[in-house]
């Protein structure tokens, strides 16, 4: 099992780029939707066929979308580099998962500065 390191290492925002990436995730309704659904996965994702120790697979969230394996892959994409998710690697399987350190932080700086 591997994690995707940028998001290890950024628990919380360090610097105003982390901020605009974030700010840049969040623009594309998309994004937001998929957020939502890792929020409460087991509400929308079939916990039958769908073993969610690690996250909801890739293919599992493209399947839901009914968007193309690409459009969904870059979208994912951009919401790891803003350190929105968390990927973890299982075999061949790629799993993912809200990072709450970082969305925490993000809506404190919210609170905080607007």
């Amino acid at each position: 099992m591997t994690r995707s390191p940028d998001t290890l290492n950024s628990p919380a925002l360090n610097s105003p780029a982390d901020e605009n990436r974030i700010h840049k995730a969040l623009a594309n309704p998309f994004r937001r939707e998929v957020l939502k659904w890792l929020k409460t996965p087991k509400q929308y994702f079939d916990r039958n066929h769908i073993d969610l120790a690690y996250g909801v697979p890739a293919n599992a969230i493209h399947a839901r979308s009914g968007l193309s394996q690409s459009t969904v892959s870059a979208h994912v994409a951009v919401m790891v580099e803003a350190g929105l998710l968390i990927s973890t690697r299982v075999g061949q399987w790629a799993f993912l998962a809200r990072n709450e350190a970082v969305i925490r932080a993000f809506a404190a700086q919210i609170r905080l500065h607007l």
